[in-house]
């Protein structure tokens, strides 16, 4: 990697044309005439409120936003743990209350059609919990929205788990996890290491609340009788079956079955099951994070209190201790008036990498410099350097990852990774960096990703070859994704990453990258988007990406992704995608316009640099400028993140599948998906995006 070999971030396609610039000639000038001077404007206020929102150690962190469950959970948690009178409860129930849809439901994402059974009955049970009364009208128009759904009959497993930990579930009748999977060797397909990182750290300690069924059933007035209104004694509790359900699956009910049999008969306190429980306690006790969470999400974390609390590990346990104070940590939780939220996860390493990138692309370093570095420093300093649970099939890969949150040094991703090298690539030829060892992190980093590639040629986020289908049809895993294969969105990230610095085009892993990213392009032109919604995410990321590797952008496969973007801009100019295009194939990239979903259009558009297409970039930067608000910021309430799509297999699927909804017992509301919004998200990539655009603009006149 000698400096006279790397191109610049230009040259790459990064934050402007590629090498199709040639093309441009003074078509391009004309559609742009006219808006040089409100680019520029849009951008500098940008930019400044983005400086305002910078951290005093350099860093940047939004909020994240997610649906009901998490505030319910942890209401619900706090209970099941003896702490009813702490007083982050009550503040949960006033946000709960802030969150209810006018038909009395909770929904997953914001401007969904429907409402979610799920976090409804969580949210109703909490403020059950909190003492709300049944008659209360907030819990009377939930508990009428629930019956209309069919009742507790078609909540998910994790809701069973919830209702059996509070004793309104018998736990013989949610699906069983044997804490002896613990011991379950790598190659078999049930280690645990199999499951996506997410799911094993959850796993872990609902097995041994499974183990124990423990619980704490809520006081007699406050039980949620409303919710089984044919009576107890009269309930239906075994899992519905599913349509389409194959022999597999049909296998894993009834060995669920046998298991929890077993379990009342002879395992309850078996000397074989108490020494998994505590190999299981010390997995747990050792994966803690310094800021005292798990694994940098919600699940993990709630549960791992949970189950070490039902082990007797008293509150002033160090272990304890951290974790419940992680409560009280605003990198966890935010505030407002009398109500409180506490987020699935926390993004500042993210969030401060895309920050850098979108200054870069602004050529703000003119103004911003000492900002900028310390922001750089602050990166820098949190590779990790450890070992996580990836390097236990990876054995003698050396770490050199970025994680998403604050303190998560067993999962680094491949994602951050990718864009912590792109953000750092803009440093590395400066002296006083090439003293602090930015090189060296360089190396590591590109080295971590090349020995995290899959066999297919992409990039899954936590492991290598994260893909046994069969842990998807146990019935543990009826909510979500178990699984962490590869996707588009994080290939393109790390080929953008290997084009920005300047690897050579023959590398073996590109090569494999790009075979895979073309091999997944949908017949009609886009990619799929699995962190991102959706369409509009992954296209968006394939393009800049194709770019910075010096791909020829003139080919009919990229001018088909162009097609379809260009087709898919709205009225307004902008562009906007639904969650519920992750269900519906008529949503699919369609959707209230978005700054966010419209900045990674025009990345992709820009990137291309096709001729034809600058009239829709001038119209998506109008778009952007108009919605500008006076400070310099965006605003926007739609979710365009995804934690996973509920498909259960952690890829994409084919919608046109009539049997879909029932299959995968969600629709359109998306039951068994969990959506994001991150906060940041509006500034950053419009900046970029526009950033780009005013380049293009200067390159064409």
């Amino acid at each position: 990697m000698n400096s006279e070999s790397r191109p610049s971030r230009k040259q790459a396609g990064t934050s402007g044309p590629n090498k199709t610039e040639s093309r441009s000639d003074s078509a391009p000038a004309a559609a742009f005439r006219g808006i040089d001077n409100s680019l520029t404007h849009t951008i500098s206020a940008a930019c400044k409120w983005l400086m305002e929102q910078q951290k005093p150690d350099g860093h940047w962190v939004g909020s994240v936003a997610s649906n009901a469950s998490m505030e319910a959970e942890w209401c619900l948690a706090l209970w099941f743990l003896g702490l009813e009178d702490h007083p982050l409860r009550p503040r949960l129930g006033k946000a709960l209350l802030e969150m209810q849809r006018e038909d009395g439901s909770w929904g997953i994402y914001y401007g969904a059609g429907n409402g979610d059974i799920n976090a409804t009955v969580e949210a109703y049970a909490a403020l059950r919990s909190l003492g709300y009364a049944a008659d209360d009208p907030a819990l009377g128009r939930a508990a009428t929205w629930i019956a209309s759904k069919g009742g507790l009959r078609n909540v998910r497993v994790f809701t069973r788990y919830w209702l059996a930990l509070i004793g309104e579930w018998p736990w013989e009748k949610t699906p069983n996890l044997p804490p002896e999977i613990i011991w379950f060797p790598n190659k078999f397909v049930f280690s645990i290491y199999n499951f996506a990182q997410w799911a094993r750290a959850t796993l872990v300690p609902l097995a041994i609340l499974s183990a124990r069924r423990s619980s704490r059933p809520l006081r007699p007035q406050d039980r949620l009788d409303a919710l089984f209104p044919a009576g107890r004694e009269n309930f239906d509790y075994e899992l519905p079956p599913r349509d389409g359900q194959d022999l597999w699956a049909t296998f894993f009910r009834k060995t669920d079955r046998a298991l929890h049999w077993l379990q009342t008969k002879f395992l309850k306190r078996n000397t074989m099951r108490e020494a998994a429980i505590r190999h299981m306690l010390e997995w747990i006790i050792r994966h803690q994070d310094a800021d005292g969470g798990w694994g940098g999400i919600q699940p993990p974390w709630v549960y791992g209190l949970m189950a070490l609390h039902g082990e007797d590990y008293q509150f002033h346990h160090p272990v304890m201790a951290k974790g419940l104070a992680a409560l009280d940590d605003p990198g966890w939780r935010y505030d407002r008036g009398d109500a409180s939220w506490v987020q699935a996860t926390n993004s500042p390493v993210w969030d401060t990498m895309l920050a850098l990138m979108a200054l870069h692309d602004a050529d703000a370093e003119t103004d911003f410099t000492p900002e900028m570095d310390k922001a750089l420093g602050w990166l820098l300093d949190r590779q990790v350097r450890v070992k996580g649970d990836w390097s236990v099939k990876l054995p003698d890969l050396e770490p050199g990852g970025w994680a998403f949150e604050y303190a998560n040094d067993r999962y680094p991703d491949t994602d951050d990774t990718a864009v912590a090298l792109i953000a750092l690539a803009a440093c590395r030829d400066r002296e006083e960096w090439k003293g602090r060892g930015v090189e060296a992190a360089i190396t590591r980093g590109v080295n971590w990703l090349v020995g995290m590639q899959s066999t297919c040629g992409g990039w899954g986020a936590f492991d290598k070859d994260n893909n046994r289908a069969l842990l998807s049809k146990i019935p543990f895993c009826d909510f979500g994704e178990a699984l962490d294969p590869p996707s588009v969105d994080v290939t393109a990230h790390v080929l953008e990453a290997f084009g920005v610095l300047g690897l050579p085009r023959d590398m073996p892993a590109l090569q494999r990258g790009l075979a895979y990213i073309r091999a997944e392009q949908e017949a009609d032109g886009p990619w799929f988007g699995r962190w991102g919604v959706n369409y509009l995410y992954g296209t968006g990321a394939v393009l800049p990406a194709l770019a910075a590797i010096g791909e020829d952008m003139t080919q009919p496969y990229i001018g088909k992704a162009c097609d379809w973007l260009v087709a898919h801009q709205q009225e307004n100019g902008g562009w906007g995608e639904s969650c519920a295009s992750y269900m519906e194939i008529a949503s699919i990239g369609c959707g209230p316009t978005t700054p966010s979903q419209t900045a990674w259009a025009l990345m992709g558009l820009i990137a291309a640099n096709r001729k034809q297409d600058h009239e829709a970039i001038v119209r998506g930067c109008r778009y952007l400028i108009d919605l500008q608000q006076a400070d310099g910021h965006w605003d926007e309430k739609e979710f365009t993140g995804t934690g996973f799509p509920g498909y259960g297999v952690g890829q994409t699927i084919k919608l046109d599948d009539p049997a879909l909804t029932s299959r995968l017992q969600q629709g359109a509301e998306l039951s068994r998906a969990f959506m994001l919004r991150y906060d940041l998200y509006r500034q950053l990539f419009p900046i970029m995006a526009l950033s780009r655009a005013a380049r293009l603009l200067k390159s064409s006149t």
